[in-house]
């Protein structure tokens, strides 16, 4: 009798290509507005040339599909092999900016930031090993609130997407907010009647109906196209020499690791939607990709990676595992960098429209950690205490941006991230309550089991 091999993890599994590359490109699609932002910032503030933020932005797709493939398929001990978009972080937009103006901007102030961010990135992936052993403090009771966090702290981003971006001349006019109801009332639609195939592309559905309506309205950046470049490689160095300063680097040393602080989060929360839990050898290796991929990028012109939240929610409410799709979709990103006219193809999709589909992104992702919540004994009053304060000061700075606005530096760089916030406090309160004063174990770790995703067709159903 023959033996049967064992079957793969659904997370190993490839699917069929033209069913990859559909969901691919909506991994794609609900994280390029994120991904384009930091550059399009950078170069605002340094006052480069329309020119030079072209560059940028095709750089940092390039790096960003480039850490994708890294993080999906990985090599060597480097890459989580989970299904874990990686794109350009927004923790460290503060801290670039003060060092590229402290250099005197333009060029200059570039060839700072990427001098920092390579030496931070090469130090945040030799740390990773010792890092990850802090995984221990790292319970349901503290994923839980952190997961929770990490998608409460995107709804402000949907919902600003939906009234047209922050700064838009037309933020909050109703023609926005309609769009965006639109675009978020069809994807809704579509899992409810359109099971299957069909419910798990819903998004890029949506997104697409969206921006064909958005179209006649004038709403879609369509503009763009004729002016993009159809193909550019971005030469390493581009703008010069990178420069190394000690405040500099130190400073980006920190937030390199608020980045891995979040980059474990999101790892753990991705273990628990796909029903693989990730051990301290898949967290080290996810770190080590985030952090050789930020070095890498600070070589070829882009800005430090981590992974997307937003696509964490994606994968819980499509129930698509597979890491396979997810390298697809770094592929496209490659593609994007190195023909720009695609990216501005996809980056006509019009905000209200990406606001519309990302807020039932980000709620996915905090009903998430809602779920791994229930895993957690509330009989005492220890863990209510735990999730309670975590999630608080997580909430503040979101709710009050300029809460720390008259705090160091140092500790804005670390607690004006309210998933950072989240992750301290509840680790802190955790070893207060459950571990310095524990009588006996009452809670396993957060890698010994994990529930299966459901897809939003089953919740709809009450299964």
């Amino acid at each position: 009798m023959a033996v049967r091999a064992p079957e793969r993890h659904p997370v190993d599994q490839a699917m069929p290509l033209p069913q990859s590359a559909l969901y691919g490109l909506q991994h794609v699609l609900s994280m390029y507005a994120g991904v384009v932002a930091v550059p399009l910032i950078v170069a605002g503030a340094l006052k480069l040339s329309a020119a030079d933020t072209i560059y940028l932005v095709s750089a940092a797709l390039l790096m960003s599909g480039f850490a994708t493939l890294l993080q999906t398929l990985g090599v060597w001990r480097i890459g989580a092999r989970q299904p874990i978009v990686q794109g350009t972080s927004f923790v460290a937009v503060s801290t670039m900016l003060s060092v590229g103006a402290a250099a005197g901007g333009g060029h200059k102030g570039l060839q700072a930031i990427y001098g920092s961010l390579i030496v931070a990135g090469v130090v945040g992936f030799l740390v990773a090993p010792f890092f990850t052993r802090l995984l221990r403090f790292f319970p349901e009771v503290v994923t839980g609130s952190v997961i929770t966090m990490i998608g409460l702290s995107l709804v402000p981003v949907g919902v600003q997407w939906a009234a047209g971006g922050v700064g838009a001349k037309d933020f909050g006019e109703p023609k926005n907010l309609g769009m965006a109801l639109l675009t978020l009332t069809i994807v809704v639609l579509i899992y409810r009647f359109l099971p299957g195939f069909f419910g798990r592309i819903a998004i890029l559905l949506g997104l697409v109906a969206g921006t064909l309506v958005a179209l006649p309205l004038g709403m879609a950046h369509v503009d763009a196209i004729n002016d993009a470049r159809v193909f550019q490689v971005p030469a390493p160095f581009h703008f010069g020499t990178p420069t190394f300063t000690i405040s500099a680097i130190v400073s980006m040393i920190i937030v390199m690791l608020v980045i891995m602080t979040e980059a474990t989060a999101d790892i753990l929360a991705l273990g628990q939607v796909t029903g693989k839990p990730a051990d301290r050898d898949t967290v080290t290796a996810g770190i080590r990709a985030d952090t050789i991929s930020t070095a890498i990028a600070g070589i070829f012109n882009g800005f430090s990676l981590s992974a997307f939240a937003q696509n964490v929610g994606l994968v819980a409410i499509t129930g698509i595992r597979s890491r396979y799709v997810v390298a697809v979709g770094g592929g496209i990103l490659v593609l994007l960098g190195l023909f720009p006219v695609l990216g501005a193809v996809v980056a006509a999709v019009p905000l209200p429209v990406l606001g519309g589909a990302g807020l039932v992104l980000f709620g996915t992702v905090a009903a998430s950690g809602i779920r791994t919540l229930r895993e957690v004994d509330f009989s005492g009053n220890a863990n209510i205490v735990v999730v309670a304060c975590s999630l608080g000061f997580g909430m503040a700075p979101i709710v009050q941006p300029d809460l720390y606005a008259k705090m160091p530096d140092w500790f804005r760089t670390i607690f004006d991230s309210g998933i950072t916030s989240t992750a301290i406090v509840a680790v802190l309160l955790n070893l207060l309550f459950n571990i310095l004063g524990r009588r006996e174990p009452d809670e396993g770790p957060v890698f010994s089991h994990a529930p299966a995703p459901a897809t939003f067709g089953q919740a709809s159903k009450g299964e």
